[in-house]
């Protein structure tokens, strides 16, 4: 029965990588005793945005296995490494960028940040807008100092489960920093690569605004896995956000997909929905829309306060949309690491999404 239960799992598609789960080596477990399966299943991440769908499947075919009168499905999860890992101990390094300031790019990164360490994957943060850092704020840690260890690495400073690095925790609080580029670049440099990260699943990097040398210095250095572009719906954003798309474009680095943010607003005293900067203007750029951010005044308390909004509001509006939102992230970045049976672009028209035929 061992062997028919095997077989009923090679069946069994993973919804976005488009194979079986055998093949694909994710069946980490399958057993039967007294008519009841033991199947463990090892997902690619553990923000797996299907797992559900992979949870109902699995049991379906195993039940339809003669002898077979219960199933359980239990789950663990091992982020897959591309064949040679951009810097050592990351698998993965995600760009947030936006191409204009004011749209929220950094609460959008450290929201994916904290969403992807709440579902138990090991996450860093670099704050890569040196001349504007928020994201130390954001975390609760506006007045933590870097330091060093032994080798002088820079240690990285934990909130929420995320390691971040930021320069608003390296330079006196209010002093601007009035560096040309090759000052930046050594700077990027430096957090990348003489920073004691450990072992992380996903590097994010929460650009500066504009399409400059902090942005050039991290392409052509290092492998990047993706980019997501944050906007908000109206012209002014939309026409620096295809900026950033042709920048990331000639650098060859992935685009993921769009979110847009400030989408809408919903006032809490009536229930009416205002689209305060137009909506759906993220379309126009011809990329999938990840997820329509509304504009949430708990997420703006919460950032002031030094906690995300998924932890602090977890079933708010915003707080559901970001965590779907970086499942996606997390499944888009699997469906590149193994391959899909997509051969020209790794994403489709925005609108649409990667899914196996039933």
């Amino acid at each position: 029965m061992r062997n028919a239960i095997w077989a009923a799992l090679a069946t069994v598609q993973d919804p976005e990588l488009c194979r079986d789960l055998v093949s694909l080596g994710m069946v980490e477990s399958a057993e039967v005793s007294d008519g009841v399966a033991a199947v463990r299943i090892n997902l690619t991440t553990p923000a797996c945005p299907l797992k559900a769908t992979i949870e109902a499947d699995v049991r379906r075919a195993v039940l339809a296995v003669p002898g077979v009168e219960a199933v359980g499905v239990t789950f663990g999860a091992t982020v897959r490494p591309p064949a040679r890992l951009p810097l050592p101990g990351i698998k993965h390094i995600l760009l947030v960028g936006s191409g204009k300031g004011g749209v929220g790019k950094s609460s959008v990164a450290v929201g994916l940040a904290a969403s992807l360490a709440l579902d138990g994957a090991r996450v860093g943060l670099l704050d890569a807008d040196v001349y504007g850092p928020s994201v130390a704020h954001m975390l609760g840690q506006g007045q933590g100092r870097i330091t060093a260890d032994a080798e002088r690495r820079m240690q990285p400073i934990e909130a929420h489960g995320v390691r971040f690095i930021s320069m608003a925790n390296l330079s006196p609080a209010g002093q601007a920093l009035v560096w040309r580029g090759p000052m930046l670049h050594s700077a990027v440099q430096q957090f990348l690569k003489d920073a004691a990260w450990g072992e992380l699943d996903y590097l994010i990097v929460d650009l500066p605004p504009g399409t400059g040398d902090v942005q050039l210095s991290l392409t052509q250095n290092v492998t990047v896995t993706g980019a997501v572009l944050v906007t908000t719906p109206q012209d002014v954003a939309l026409i620096d956000a295809s900026r950033a798309l042709d920048m990331f474009r000639k650098a060859n680095v992935p685009v993921l997909g769009v979110i847009e943010n400030m989408s809408y607003f919903v006032a809490p005293d009536t229930g009416q929905t205002y689209d305060l900067f137009g909506r759906g203007g993220a379309r126009s750029l011809g990329l999938d829309v990840l997820g329509e951010l509304p504009l949430d005044i708990d997420a703006r308390q919460d950032a002031d306060r030094g906690t995300p909004s998924v932890l602090a509001h977890p079933q708010s509006a915003v707080s559901l949309a970001l965590r779907q939102v970086a499942r996606t992230v997390a499944g888009r970045v699997s469906v590149q690491t193994l391959g899909s049976s997509l051969t020209s672009s790794p994403w489709p028209d925005a609108g649409s999404a990667v899914f196996c035929a039933a």
